[in-house]
């Protein structure tokens, strides 16, 4: 038992400063995807929330290709088609130009794009169940439509869309793990370079899925307590 402790240890003789490294690899991947598959879930509910026939439809075929491509795929065709791409717009300028994506930017690109996806559903659902009462009472006003979104009905969404976000963001944490395939030094890429070389499948393993376990811990609580935030006039109102 002392020698897997050993294991472990901070320095040469230890596994300790990877597997840290590549812990934090995976929340700042996770935390700097979170953002951006917001925005693009946000722009596609409202995409698919507009009176255009044309926005909608772009709008359906978007979270019909993301929701339906296996995370691992659409990581592959981000990675290696966008260095495709850009090389060859590049050679376009420049001859023989090679363009490499930096693997980092690929897995926030591409799994932005997933929770994007599945976060607009999400959004969607939200923006309608704001009383539209509201929307034409502020639209009566002479408030535009851009106005009445950002003061009307983005304040009120995110209280209706925090619960199901939450549920998004705690796959995004797992799908992190894909992005070792593409040689991201993320926890699962350390732990398994560890077990390659100890030969301790099970107990490095075991570390990783405990680390995972902390990261969700924590953020069930963190959204738990930003639920409570957002609902507490409204709690107040109903308890009377």
């Amino acid at each position: 038992m002392l020698n897997l402790i050993e294991l472990l240890s901070f320095g040469p003789n230890g596994w300790g400063d990877e597997i840290a490294q590549g812990a934090l690899l995976t929340a700042e991947l996770a935390l700097a995807t979170l953002p951006v598959g917001i925005a693009i879930g946000l722009l596609v509910a409202l995409a698919k929330d507009s009176g255009s026939r044309v926005l909608r439809g772009l709008g359906n075929l978007y979270t019909t290709i993301f929701r339906g491509l296996p995370e691992l795929l659409t990581l592959f065709i981000v990675y290696y088609g966008g260095q495709m791409l850009l090389t060859r717009i590049a050679g376009y300028f420049v001859p023989d130009a090679h363009i490499e994506v930096n693997q980092f930017v690929a897995g926030v690109v591409a799994l932005g794009l997933v929770l994007g996806a599945f976060s607009s559903e999400v959004l969607l659902a939200a923006i309608r169940a704001v009383p539209k009462g509201q929307k034409e009472a502020a639209a009566a006003l002479g408030l535009s439509g851009w106005r009445i979104f950002r003061l009307v009905t983005f304040p009120q969404l995110w209280r209706v869309a925090l619960p199901g976000l939450s549920n998004n963001w705690m796959v995004l944490l797992k799908d992190t793990s894909l992005v070792s395939v593409i040689a991201i030094s993320d926890l699962m890429r350390q732990t398994s370079i560890a077990v390659g070389v100890t030969k301790q499948p099970f107990f490095f393993y075991l570390v990783a899925c405990l680390i995972y376990l902390v990261f969700s811990g924590l953020s069930s609580a963190v959204f738990t307590n930003l639920e409570n935030r957002a609902s507490r006039g409204f709690k107040r109102v109903g308890g009377h």
